[in-house]
């Protein structure tokens, strides 16, 4: 896997969470800040993925019907028949 160098600056207090965290566990602040970077960018892209689909049946006039709509509405509501 093809490596790069991020530098970045961050407020002490996450730094030094971030070293304690690399000191329990034994493992490097690089690997630490790799997986967190990691998952906040797969969060996020599920997001925009998620957007984007919305979108897309919203242009092309996709809505839920008002039944569809009100079993919705009742499941979350507690008033499910």
């Amino acid at each position: 896997m093809e490596t790069a160098v991020l530098t970045l600056r961050v407020p002490a207090e996450l730094r030094d969470r971030l070293e304690a965290l690399a000191k329990a566990t034994q493992r490097s602040k690089a690997y630490h800040s790799v997986e967190a970077i990691r998952e906040y960018l797969e969060h996020q892209s599920w997001q925009i993925e998620e957007i984007q689909q919305g979108l897309k049946e919203a242009d092309a006039g996709d809505f839920a019907s008002d039944i569809e709509m009100e079993a919705v509405f009742n499941k979350w509501s507690g008033h499910a028949d």
